[in-house]
Formats: structure tokens, C-alpha cells, sequence
């Protein structure tokens, strides 16, 4: 690679993939010639009896402190909403979150789809194409959502919406913070719907809601719990690969559909007594 000039866009789009693949690390600038390394014998050090090894701690997403103030006005704002319309026009209203002032359309961009759906899709932000139409997912990466969702017979099954509800500018990732000041909306509106299960999409959105630092490649596939703050509230949440991943990896969609399969199976399981 070296030597190959990419364009802004080229490179945003490559440093997204590898985000999104959960690679956190970049390699040296030098070479290291690792077999003439090898070659080298170790110094030979005195044999002492091996500490046992500490248990792996899980890795907990420590989110950085969000203005207090802001946190407890969305907090306000989300309790006093007794239905999904006026919780929207809450979010709407809402000026705590600084994305409404940092190049996003004037409307917050709230949800679309079902309003009694068992399953509850949430995404990390809005993107250009939500940006200008208003409503989540309606993009390329939406209409790929879309397509797989039907393919599941999800598509009549959901409720839409995201961890933040303007679009970050330059479509970046939304910060720890941001989704902080925004969950208690996130959180009001699993309240309101009452779902059965929880779809996560992408990176940003499953370590979001579980407070996990795990990449997406290892989350996905396999269930996890989700808990409302105060603990009342407790659903399964299957963590996905994002469209806009699937689409610039399309080798990657068997695997989504593997996510899509075992939750729709779930959905479809009869109620315990």
C-alpha cells in the first residue's frame, strides 16, 4: 500500500471498515524482521514459581462523564412522555445534546415503523439521507436493513430509531457522551413499546446499550442482556453487523442473516406460562 494516494473519502471509508471490524491498534512504522529475531537466544533468567494469573476482568465501557445537567433534563423530559408521539416531540424539543447545534437539519430524527412492534431496531445516528428525509435508516445502509428484514418477515415487526437522534457531522461516530445525553430517550422508548427483543446495529449501538468495550465481531451472534438503569426492565439483544458494513463487505451479509435467523426464531417462540 504504501505510496497509494487515497481520496478523503476513500479514506474515511477505509478507516470506518476497520472500526467497524474492531481493530483498535496500528502497525509499526518500521519492519521488524521477526525470523532474524528468533535467531537470538533469550538470556537465560532463574526459574521462580509463576504467580498465578489474574482472572480476565470484563471489559466495561467506562463512558466519560456527561454534563450532569443535561443528562437529568433529558431524563425529565423522557419520564413526562406517556406515548411514543410525545416522546418524539419531546426529542424534538430537547437542546441538551450538542449534535442539534453542530450542522444537523433543525427536526431530531426520532423513529419509524411500528408502534406495538415486538422487536426494536436501534441503530448508532443518523446519517445524510436520514438527515435530509427525517427519518432513520432510509439511506443505502436503510434499504439493505429493509431487504434483510423482509427476507426475516421482520419488516412489519419493528420499531426503528437510533442511539442519538441528529447526525453527526461528517457522519462520524457518535461520542460515548452524546449517546449518553440521549439514552434516557432511548431507554423511555423501550418503556413505551414494551418490545420483545432488541436488534443492535452496529459497533457504536451494541456497546452503547450494553456498556461493553467489545468489538462487533466479537458480540455479535450470540445473545446479551440489556437492563434499564434502574434495573426494572431486562430484554435479550442480539448485536448485528451495520448494513453500511455488509455493503462494503458483502462476503460478511451470511452472517447477519445467521443474527436475523435466530432472532426472528426467538420472536416466534411461544410465552411461557
Amino acid at each position: 500500500m504504501s505510496g497509494l494516494a487515497l481520496s478523503p473519502a476513500e479514506a474515511e471509508s477505509l478507516l470506518a471498515f476497520w472500526a467497524e471490524a474492531g481493530v483498535d491498534a496500528m502497525l509499526l512504522d518500521t519492519a521488524v524482521d521477526r525470523i532474524a529475531a528468533g535467531k537470538i537466544a533469550p538470556p537465560v533468567r532463574p526459574q521462580t514459581a509463576a504467580a498465578p494469573a489474574p482472572a480476565a476482568a470484563p471489559r466495561v465501557r467506562q463512558t466519560p462523564q456527561a454534563a450532569p445537567e443535561a443528562v437529568a433534563a433529558a431524563q425529565a423530559a423522557a419520564a413526562a412522555a406517556t406515548d411514543l408521539t410525545a416522546l418524539g416531540e419531546a426529542i424534538a424539543a430537547f437542546e441538551g445534546c450538542p449534535l442539534r447545534f453542530e450542522g444537523a437539519a433543525s427536526r431530531a430524527i426520532f423513529s419509524r415503523g411500528v408502534a406495538d412492534a415486538p422487536l426494536m431496531v436501534i441503530g448508532e445516528g443518523p446519517g445524510a439521507d436520514e438527515d435530509a428525509q427525517g427519518k432513520p435508516f432510509v439511506g443505502r445502509s436503510g434499504q439493505l436493513l429493509d431487504r434483510m428484514l423482509a427476507a426475516a418477515g421482520l419488516e412489519t415487526r419493528v420499531f426503528i430509531t437510533n442511539t442519538v437522534f441528529w447526525r453527526p457531522p461528517g457522519n462520524r461516530t457518535p461520542t460515548p457522551v452524546e449517546q449518553a445525553i440521549c439514552a434516557p430517550f432511548v431507554e423511555r422508548a423501550i418503556a413505551l413499546l414494551k418490545p420483545k427483543a432488541l436488534l443492535l446495529v452496529g459497533g457504536a449501538s451494541a456497546k452503547s446499550m450494553l456498556k461493553t468495550e467489545e468489538g462487533i465481531l466479537s458480540l455479535r451472534g450470540r445473545w446479551s442482556e440489556w437492563r434499564s438503569s434502574d434495573g426494572a426492565i431486562e430484554l435479550p439483544a442480539m448485536p448485528t453487523l451495520h448494513p453500511a458494513f455488509l455493503l462494503r463487505q458483502p462476503a460478511a451479509k451470511k452472517r447477519a442473516w445467521a443474527d436475523l435467523s435466530m432472532l426472528a426464531e426467538r420472536l416466534d417462540r411461544p410465552e411461557r406460562p
